[in-house]
C-alpha cells in the first residue's frame, strides 16, 4: 500500500550574533551539515526545502498583526 506522510519540522533558534544575516547563515550552516551527514532525510523522508527568516525578539507579534 502506498502511503504518503507530509511532515514538518518547526523550530526557533535563539542566537547571540551581530546581525540577522549572521543568524540566518549560522542556522543554514548547521542544517546543511545535518543533512549532509544524514542523507536519509532527503532519500527516505523526501525533504525538499528548508527555509527560515531571522527576526528581532518581539517582532513576531508584529508579523501576525500585519497578516490579519
Amino acid at each position: 500500500m502506498d502511503v504518503k506522510v507530509h511532515w514538518i519540522i518547526d523550530g526557533v533558534a535563539e542566537l547571540d550574533v551581530e546581525t540577522m544575516e549572521e543568524a540566518e547563515k549560522k542556522v543554514d550552516d548547521v542544517l546543511r551539515d545535518i543533512i549532509a551527514r544524514n542523507p536519509d532525510i532527503v532519500e527516505i523522508l523526501g525533504a525538499r526545502a528548508i527555509q527560515g527568516k531571522a527576526y528581532l525578539p518581539g517582532s513576531e507579534d508584529d508579523i501576525d498583526t500585519q497578516q490579519n
